[in-house]
């Protein structure tokens, strides 16, 4: 049963081939840890939403409940890359001269549709809900189709590293800055920065203070830069360890008994593993009756085949098999009886 994957754990993610019963698998789960008295978010970034659809009511980026005890959340992709490079622009705006303004911006449109962008700006999203959530939530995240799962739990390692990795640019430069700051002192004697320096501090693009000179704001402006990369490291070091701890988060993969579902679930299983993420559980959804016609039969007997195949490259995993349901999965009632085979 799934409900051992989610004990004591703060985040588990949902994921797998697109069409395979993701969405419902991980409603279900959060329905029927609700009904349990467990406080829990489901949250999709699938950029096909199907959560308000399965629920039977809209669902968007701000916390709708869903049942007693049971809220949901959909990240809508372009919408968070847009706010993302929206703070991102301002920022930078605010700490760069303004004679550079519109190359900022510029730059921040091309890098709109750059490889990456989108799965980054979900991330932060991911990362700041988990930082908002009440301390005994549970975080169910139905992800996107695998491709995109992969590359999305495997961000925050190379997000933290290209941080750090600014870092130590803006260490080197505050190094540099501080080195012309004392020749700079040295230099003037105490005297009025003359036009030159004044048109520096122009440069520089700090906002003024009285008295200050342009060493004096490069240096406020080095600070701020170092706080923000400082905070940005912190947060992506956060939800990489929170990955990479199996006792706070799991992965679980949702499939279909079918060919190309087990391929990618082993492939994804490897993807997981190499970043660091543990897969807690596999689910087996719409499996064929035996016992309702020759022609589902022996559907059924093809998927024992490819059963006994995950199970033989995936060894030691627990596996939940849920049977095809005559009715459509909608709504509490509907899941419910999904969760009951969770």
């Amino acid at each position: 049963m799934l409900n051992g994957v989610a004990d004591g754990r703060e985040v588990v993610f949902v994921g797998g081939k697109g069409g395979v019963g993701k969405t419902a698998v991980a409603s279900a789960l959060g329905l029927a840890l609700a009904r349990t008295g467990r406080r829990v978010l489901v949250v999709s970034t699938d950029p096909a939403h199907n959560l308000g659809h399965l629920w039977g009511r809209p669902v968007g980026d701000s916390v709708v409940e869903l049942a007693p005890l049971l809220t949901g959340l959909e990240i809508d992709p372009a919408r968070t890359t847009d706010e993302h490079l929206r703070a991102v622009r301002e920022t930078m705006q605010r700490l760069m001269p303004e004679q550079v303004h519109g190359e900022v911006a510029r730059h921040l449109e091309l890098a709109r549709d750059a490889p990456g962008t989108h799965e980054a700006a979900v991330l932060e999203r991911i990362a700041e809900v988990l930082e908002r959530r009440q301390p005994d939530q549970l975080v169910v995240v139905d992800t996107a189709p695998s491709g995109h799962t992969s590359r999305l739990v495997a961000l925050p390692e190379l997000m933290q590293a290209w941080t750090e990795g600014l870092l130590r640019r803006q260490d080197r430069s505050a190094r540099f800055g501080a080195a012309l700051r004392g020749l700079q002192r040295r230099g003037s004697g105490g005297r009025t920065p003359d036009a030159g320096e004044r048109a520096a501090a122009d440069v520089l693009g700090s906002p003024p203070r009285p008295g200050d000179g342009p060493s004096d704001r490069r240096g406020r402006r080095d600070a701020e830069i170092r706080a923000i990369l400082d905070r940005r490291r912190a947060r992506f070091a956060d939800l990489r360890g929170l990955l990479q701890d199996p006792a706070r988060s799991a992965f679980v993969i949702v499939l279909a008994a079918e060919r190309l579902p087990v391929l990618e679930s082993v492939e994804l299983h490897g993807q997981l593993t190499r970043a660091g993420m543990q897969v807690g559980a596999l689910v087996v959804n719409k499996r064929s009756p035996a016992d309702a016609g020759d022609l589902l039969a022996a559907r059924r007997r093809l998927e024992e085949g490819y059963v006994a195949q995950l199970a033989e490259s995936l060894p030691g995993l627990p596996v939940t098999e849920v049977p095809l349901l005559p009715e459509e999965i909608l709504g509490a009632e509907g899941l419910g009886r999904l969760a009951a085979y969770l």
